[in-house]
């Protein structure tokens, strides 16, 4: 462009003219001016940097010195191109360009390029920036997506694929060349497209990595049609050129057919539960009635005047129908462990008291084979958070098993430790032929009596393994330990409890209403353990105002409860004919009943219950061992409203 042309004063054009000079020296990037023939007429100090040529070298020589001469030929049509063409123009995002320096060395460049029009004719303008280093981030990147084990496709904010790696290819069943540009939804569903449009929106408008199909059903498409369920993790990637989305894809098809899979043989399972649940409940039914009427008859004839052969022949019989009404009992309560439906009731029970009780049971079987038992002292004091009827079968089966299978003359030696975690352990030893180390794997085994001959030593094989069923059930864990000819020690432990009425007395004289008000009303227990019932009584004798019915089975709470009017319900869990929290819905749909508060107390602390009850209607969840300050709490609190 000529002055005239402008119609600029020649003093202002020279001014503008210096200043454009000046600007180009301050660039950043290389500048490189070459005539209409191709040849360099200006460059600046970022150039001489650059390609390591000083100023002089560089003008007037052709601009190919500057590129490898395997794209000479290239170069010089590009050029033919621009000149007939001359636009501003961005070379080198998607190409491979490279320049040479002086010492041959060559990199990687990106080349913007700018028609000048002056006095001297048609000048190009070539803005060169070295991407040597963005090059290698970019190749670490892609090194890094192609070893990626999952899909990962990056979309713009358009929702068009910009780049995907192999493995995308062999998920998706595309070549790179068939995606790139198109819309992400090409691979989504028809019935998910429109919903995929809105999730991308929201993550546009705010760019947090998140992951979905973890809890939601995602499912992406293949190009042959085939669908698959996914997750994906989502990232927002920021560019120079704006906001892209990273996602990666996984291909769950594995885990989610593992799932199905896996949720229907739960299901079967708990199928074949219940199925052999109630075939047991059946057979039960069906093997008890017969043997009612063979046992009920057995003990008639029991009764006549019979010959000695027809005594031995009537005790072979009866022997022979308790055995089999042992067996099923004790079938039961295995299936009944099994099926998770075993009811247990804890409770603080005194281990001293329950091993003298069934002491006393097994006496009469020692005493025929003159086995003494020796209790030592560890045993008292004691109290377990156990079933006490659970934890007498427990006793009963350990015991008589310590008796049946010691040597005539041997001994019992039954004792207690405190365990440092607030546990019990009461282990039972005997002095006979021990168990075979090949054997004590076995020892747990429904039905199998290790080779023992029932002749010699009568039972089911069953015991054992109920025990150990029981010992669980009751948050405990059994072992053995047996050297042969010395004698078999089994052990099992449970969890140590204050005992129901220890520091009762204290803790009620403490108690701030012990000597203050005293509430009145009428109270109903439903609780089938009679400790517990002596323990509330004894409470109760500090609000001598307050009478207490009990009931000790659910269904004669729900009677009691009809003829009285209550104040309160206090309601065990565990009851021996239907479940306290059936009691407590029926107590709350019973509009003479609805309105009365029902607290629980029972050994079961567990979180998900306790809010289930409340939320059922209980106006308080107290456990045992009972905090007897707490409950009269409760009480005077709940009586005190209703007085």
């Amino acid at each position: 462009m000529s002055v005239s042309d402008a119609g600029m004063d020649p003093a202002l054009f020279a001014a503008v003219e210096a200043a454009g000079i000046s600007i180009i020296e301050s660039a950043p990037d290389a500048f490189v001016i070459v005539d209409d023939h191709g040849m360099i007429v200006v460059v600046n100090a970022q150039a001489e940097r650059l390609f390591g040529y000083k100023r002089s070298e560089l003008i007037g020589s052709p601009v190919e010195t500057l590129i490898p001469l395997r794209f000479g030929e290239t170069h010089v049509s590009h050029r033919s191109l621009f000149a007939a063409d001359p636009h501003t123009r961005s070379m080198g995002l998607g190409l491979d360009l490279f320049a040479v320096r002086k010492d041959g060395s060559e990199f990687p460049v990106e080349i913007s390029l700018s028609p000048l029009e002056t006095d001297m004719g048609s000048l190009v303008v070539a803005a060169v920036r070295d991407v040597t280093e963005r090059r290698r981030s970019e190749q670490l990147f892609r090194g890094l997506l192609e070893a990626a084990p999952d899909a990962i496709v990056i979309v713009d904010d358009q929702g068009r694929v910009v780049l995907m790696n192999a493995q995308s290819e062999k998920m998706f069943g595309y070549p790179r060349d068939e995606l790139i540009g198109r819309p992400v939804e090409t691979l989504v569903p028809d019935r998910f497209s429109d919903v995929h449009v809105e999730h991308r929106t929201r993550f546009i408008s705010d760019p947090s990595p998140r992951a979905m199909g973890v809890d939601l059903e995602l499912f992406a498409l293949r190009k042959d049609g085939s669908e698959f369920p996914v997750e994906i993790s989502l990232s927002p990637l920021y560019t120079e050129s704006g906001l892209l989305v990273t996602a990666a894809v996984r291909d769950i098809t594995e885990r989610a057919r593992a799932k199905k899979e896996t949720e229907q043989a739960k299901q079967e399972a708990e199928r074949a539960n219940m199925a052999k649940s109630d075939f047991l409940s059946r057979m039960s039914h069906e093997l008890r009635t017969p043997l009612n009427a063979i046992l009920g008859f057995g003990q008639l004839l029991e009764m006549q005047r019979l010959s000695v052969r027809q005594e031995e022949a009537l005790r072979q019989i009866m022997r022979a129908g308790r055995h089999l009404l042992d067996l099923i009992d004790e079938v039961l309560d295995i299936s009944r462990i099994e099926t998770g439906r075993l009811a247990v009731s804890p409770e603080a029970v005194d281990v001293d008291s329950a091993l003298s009780e069934v002491i006393q049971l097994v006496a009469p079987l020692a005493g025929d084979r003159t086995i003494g038992f020796e209790e030592r002292s560890g045993c008292r004091n004691l109290h377990v958070l156990a079933d006490r009827q659970r934890l007498r079968q427990v006793l009963l089966n350990l015991m008589s098993n310590a008796v049946k299978y010691n040597r005539p003359g041997g001994s019992v030696i039954i004792d207690c430790e405190r365990l440092p975690d607030h546990r019990v352990r009461i282990s039972i030893s005997d002095t006979g032929a021990g168990i075979a180390e090949s054997f004590v794997d076995r020892i747990f085994l429904p039905f199998d009596r290790l080779g023992v001959d029932e002749a010699s030593v009568p039972g089911t094989g069953l015991g054992l393994a109920l025990t150990k069923g029981l010992v669980e059930a009751m948050g405990g864990t059994i072992t053995l330990e047996s050297v042969a000819g010395e004698g078999s020690t089994f052990a099992f432990d449970l969890p140590l409890v204050d005992g129901p009425e220890e520091g009762l007395h204290d803790a009620l004289e403490g108690s701030v209403e012990a000597k203050g008000s005293r509430p009145a009303g009428t109270i109903l227990y439903i609780e089938d353990n009679l400790s517990n019932l002596r323990l509330i009584e004894r409470v109760l004798e500090y609000r001598p105002n307050v009478r207490m019915l009990s009931a000790m089975q659910g269904s004669l709470g729900l009677e009691l409860a009809q003829a009285h009017v209550l104040d309160l319900v206090l309601l065990d869990l565990h009851l021996p004919d239907m479940k306290g929290e059936e009691v407590l819905a029926r107590l709350r749909s019973d509009p003479a009943t609805r309105d009365v508060p029902i607290v629980i107390i029972t050994a079961d602390a567990t979180p998900g219950q306790v809010q289930r009850l409340i939320a059922s209607g209980a106006a308080a969840y107290l456990t045992k061992p009972l905090d007897v300050p707490g409950f009269l709490d409760v009480l005077d609190g709940i009586l005190g409203a209703s007085g």
